[in-house]
């Protein structure tokens, strides 16, 4: 409960932040030109981290790195109070902060799990998280926008500096968890010691041990076939429906209101969909996980096609169930299949291409709808999306996100 509790701070202030700053935006504490700066600073900030969180969370106490990694993130909480309607520069540099602590935690967190969390449990352990995490997704701007009746953006930046400290001080110290082999999913041992990794005499450097856990991941092809359908989707489909649904809801339908269903079916698909996946075990599951990714094509295809709005609600919840039918499982294989002592500089290398990818293909689909027009970008998106995870099925090992399916007997002991 308390790494549950530790997580989903720690997610909450990172959703909360480009919230926050938006209302200075429209209190006029923040010009939209600082906000851009801001926030690139703190993606620049993860990016730069998370990698290096990685490594920092396979050589030293996983628990540490959550600590020292959330603590620089609830610092830069009053260094950006301080610095709005003041300093730019201030704000743009505490950003960085910021997004480096969130960046750092985020690999440390899933090793964590791996090793606080019994591997029968973990799957569900995966879903409670994503509940959580969806859950302030979806009540946060209504809980925040009545705050800010009350206090000043000022305060509600504090505020997301006393998340990070909770995300900091909550999640249990960890009792270990790098075990030697993988253990099974329905197990029901409980987590293996952490080797001691101070008492290793030398160490490669950063660059080489970063290149030893992708090294890692490159033995799993399940895990490099997923990684690539994952980046398909975040990159194409993520960024086509985020650029396109704005402009279908007012030039389509003539109203803002296809836009919140559309976000708020999402976010209560997701939330259906982690319940579901808590409960539900195909035996494929792979095969299951990469359709659930594959469901997001449905989105860019309600809004492509003229059809009524309730239908473009529906695909997002669609949408919604089916990225977490995937998340789940994916999070939980990964705990399960890599090398434990490795796990962190895997985790970090899946957060690294799925959000270091996902602002170029922003960057790049306005551009694309500006030249070619919408539908035939939207199109394109719905094929990718449809096409790259189907065809990331038929690799090796993906039918069950392993060589064996998890408790069967080859896996045993």
């Amino acid at each position: 409960m308390r790494l549950w509790a530790g997580t989903t701070a720690s997610g909450l202030a990172t959703w909360a932040l480009p919230f926050v700053l938006g209302l200075a935006v429209l209190h006029r504490d923040l010009t939209a030109a600082g906000l851009g700066m801001v926030l690139a600073a703190r993606t620049a900030g993860f990016l730069l981290a998370v990698a290096v969180g990685g490594v920092l969370a396979d050589r030293h106490s996983r628990r540490a790195v959550v600590l020292w990694s959330a603590l620089a993130a609830a610092v830069s909480a009053p260094l950006l109070a301080l610095g709005l309607g003041r300093s730019l520069l201030l704000m743009t540099a505490a950003a960085a902060l910021a997004g480096a602590g969130q960046g750092a935690c985020r690999p440390a967190f899933q090793a964590l799990t791996a090793e606080t969390v019994d591997p029968g449990r973990r799957r569900r352990a995966n879903a409670a998280m994503t509940v959580a995490v969806r859950s302030a997704t979806l009540a946060g701007p209504a809980l925040t926008a009545l705050l800010a009746a009350f206090v000043d953006v000022r305060a509600l930046l504090l505020g997301i500096g006393l998340l990070w400290l909770v995300a900091a001080l909550v999640p249990a110290p960890g009792t270990g968890g790098a075990a030697t082999t993988a253990p099974s999913e329905t197990a029901s041992q409980t987590p293996s010691p952490e080797p001691a990794r101070s008492s290793i005499p030398s160490r490669a450097g950063f660059r080489a041990e970063f290149v030893e856990g992708v090294r890692e991941a490159r033995r799993h092809p399940w895990f490099l076939a997923g990684l690539g359908a994952l980046v398909a989707v975040v990159a194409l489909g993520y960024s086509a429906t985020g650029v396109a649904l704005p402009l279908i809801s007012r030039d389509r339908y003539g109203s803002e209101w296809v836009l919140a269903a559309a976000a708020t079916a999402y976010t209560l698909g997701a939330l259906g969909g982690a319940l579901l996946v808590a409960r539900v075990r195909p035996r494929s599951q792979g095969w299951a996980a990469f359709a659930g990714l594959a469901a997001y094509g449905f989105a860019p295809l309600s809004l492509m096609l003229p059809v009524p709005a309730v239908a473009v609600v529906a695909a997002y919840a669609v949408a919604g169930i089916g990225i977490e039918l995937f998340n789940v499982p994916w999070f939980t294989a990964t705990q399960r299949e890599v090398a434990p002592d490795k796990l962190a500089r895997v985790s970090s290398l899946d957060f690294l291409v799925s959000y270091g990818l996902a602002p170029l293909g922003l960057a790049l689909i306005a551009p694309a709808i500006d030249r070619f027009g919408v539908t035939p970008v939207l199109g394109a998106c719905t094929a990718a999306c449809f096409l790259v995870p189907a065809a990331a099925a038929l690799v090796p090992t993906a039918r069950h996100f392993g060589r064996t399916p998890p408790g069967s007997p080859a896996r045993a002991g």
